[in-house]
C-alpha cells in the first residue's frame, strides 16, 4: 500500500472520532512495505501534529467543506498539505502520489479536487499562511479550546508549551540502577559512538542527542537500560521506597514506572500493579520479563477495591491517574483531535474518585504520590485541593529536588507542575500526600 494512503486511512478514523492513531495506525502499517513504514508513521503523526493549521489552510483552499462520509479524502488532502509544508519530499512527488491515492479510495472524483487544491497550495500557501497565522489556533496548531486553556492557565509560558508540543520528542533512557551506574553507562555510550548527556532531574536519566533503534543500545536486551521520559522517572525516588514495603501502582500500564520501582528498591515486599484493561497488562509483563523483574498484575477498575484488594495496607501508593495527556502531545499528537474541552471535568471527577477509593488502602504513615501527564490545573492542583478539603487525615508533603538540584517544575497551590521542554522532559504533575490518621468510624 502507498504510505500516503495508509497514513490517510489511519487519520480518517481519528478525524471521524472512531479511533486514536495508536489503535488505527498499526493495521495500516502492516499493509505497507517495511521500507515505507517509517514514512507512513511520519506522515500520520506529522499531519496530526499540524492538523489545526493544515485544516485552517484547507478551509481557505476549498470551495465547500467535506461531507462526513468523505473523511478519507479530507485526511488525504491534509497528508498532501503536510508533505508540501513540512517535509523535504519533492513537491511533484507529494502531489502526484497523493492524488493517485484517490483511486484506491474508490472515489475517482476526488482526484481532480485534490490536484486542484494541492496545486493551489503550492502557489498560494505562503501568503495564505500569513493571514491564517493571525489566529493563535492556527499559528500554534492547537485546537481552540486547548490554546485558550493554556493561555489562561500559563499566560507567560503558553506559547513555549505549544512549541514544545509541536516539536519531535527526544529519546530519553533510564539506566537500571541494579545493573550499573548512570555515569558508567554514559561512558560506555560515548565509547561506542552515541552522543548523550545526563538528565538534570532524574538520577537515572540519559538524554540521547539523536533517536536510534533502541535494540542497538549496549545492554538493552539484557535490561541494563529502558526508554522512559525524564519526568516519568521522578516517581520512583519521590516515593522514598524502603525494604519491606508493599507498594500499589494504580493505573500502571505500560509499566515503565512499575519496573522503575523494582529497580530502585529490590527489597520491596510486593508491588501490586493494577490496570483497567487486561490487554494493556501484556505490555507491562513484557517490560518486567525483559528486566527480570516480577510484580502482581491485576486487571481491574482500581476504584473497585473490593474486587482486587486483599485487605493488607500499602505503605506506598503511586496513582498515575488517567488524564487528558496534554503534557505528552508531542508523543501523541492526535490528542489534538481526540480530546475535547468537555472531557476535562469528567476526568477530574474520575481522578477524585480514584483518590477517594484508594486512600483507605494506604497505611497510616504511608505516602501516596499523585501523578498525571496533564498540564491543566483542573486535573492537578484543583483535584488535590478538593481531596485535601474532604479528607482530614491527609497532609501534603513538599517535593524536594534530587542530586543537589532544585525541585523540578513550578510550585503550584498543591504539588509541582513540569511543563514540556523542547529537547527535554515531557509535561507532568506530581503531588505527594501522607496519611496522618485513618478516618473516624461511624
Amino acid at each position: 500500500m502507498n504510505p500516503r494512503l495508509a497514513a490517510a486511512r489511519a487519520l480518517a478514523a481519528v478525524l471521524a472520532g472512531k479511533a486514536s492513531l495508536n489503535s488505527s495506525l498499526p493495521a495500516q502499517l502492516d499493509k505497507v512495505e517495511p521500507r515505507d513504514r517509517g514514512l507512513t508513521q511520519e506522515l500520520a503523526f506529522g499531519t496530526a501534529r499540524w492538523q489545526p493549521r493544515l485544516s485552517a489552510l484547507a478551509e481557505r483552499l476549498l470551495q465547500k467543506p467535506f461531507k462526513a462520509a468523505d473523511k478519507d479524502v479530507e485526511a488525504l488532502l491534509l497528508v498532501g498539505l503536510y508533505q508540501l509544508l513540512y517535509t523535504r519530499i519533492p513537491a511533484h512527488a507529494a502531489l502526484g502520489e497523493t492524488v493517485g491515492c484517490a483511486d484506491k479510495l474508490k472515489k475517482p472524483w476526488a482526484k481532480g479536487l485534490l490536484n486542484a487544491v494541492l496545486r493551489r497550495a503550492q502557489r498560494e500557501a505562503e501568503a495564505l499562511l500569513v493571514e491564517i497565522d493571525h489566529d493563535p489556533m492556527a499559528r500554534t496548531a492547537h485546537p481552540r479550546w486547548l490554546q485558550k486553556a493554556l493561555k489562561a492557565f500559563w499566560p507567560e509560558q503558553w506559547e513555549a508549551i505549544c512549541a514544545a508540543n509541536n516539536a519531535h520528542p527526544p529519546l530519553i533512557l533510564r539506566v537500571n540502577r541494579r545493573l550499573g551506574s548512570r555515569d558508567a553507562y554514559l561512558e560506555e555510550l560515548h565509547r561506542v559512538g552515541f552522543a548523550a548527556s545526563a538528565c538534570a532531574f532524574s538520577r537515572d536519566g540519559i538524554l540521547l542527542a539523536e533517536a536510534c533503534d533502541v535494540t542497538t543500545l549496549p545492554g538493552f536486551a539484557e535490561g541494563r537500560v529502558s526508554v522512559q521520559d525524564e519526568a516519568a522517572q521522578l516517581a520512583a525516588d519521590l516515593l522514598e521506597l524502603a525494604p519491606g514495603q508493599r507498594v500499589l501502582d494504580a493505573c500502571c500500564a505500560p509499566g515503565g514506572k512499575t519496573c522503575h520501582l523494582l529497580e530502585v528498591e529490590p527489597g520491596l515486599a510486593a508491588v501490586v500493579a493494577v490496570d483497567l484493561e487486561a490487554k494493556r497488562l501484556i505490555r507491562v509483563q513484557e517490560n518486567l520479563d525483559r528486566l527480570g523483574l516480577s510484580a502482581q498484575l491485576i486487571a481491574a477498575d482500581a476504584r473497585q477495591t473490593a474486587l482486587w484488594w486483599d485487605g493488607q495496607p500499602f505503605q506506598r501508593i503511586l496513582l498515575d491517574a488517567p488524564c487528558s495527556a496534554t503534557g505528552v502531545i508531542r508523543r501523541h499528537p492526535d490528542i489534538k483531535l481526540t480530546r475535547q474541552a468537555e472531557d476535562i471535568p469528567a476526568l477530574a471527577a474520575l481522578q477524585g474518585e480514584l483518590l477517594d477509593t484508594l486512600w483507605p488502602t494506604l497505611e497510616v504513615g504511608g505516602v501516596l504520590l499523585y501523578a498525571t501527564c496533564s498540564t491543566l490545573p483542573t486535573e492537578n492542583s484543583d483535584v488535590l485541593e478538593a481531596f485535601l478539603a474532604r479528607t482530614p487525615g491527609a497532609r501534603e508533603l513538599d517535593i524536594a529536588g534530587q542530586l543537589g538540584q532544585p525541585p523540578p517544575g513550578l510550585k503550584q497551590p498543591h504539588g509541582r507542575q513540569l511543563l514540556a521542554q523542547e529537547g527535554g522532559h515531557d509535561g507532568f504533575y506530581y503531588a505527594k500526600l501522607i496519611k496522618i490518621a485513618a478516618p473516624a468510624r461511624g
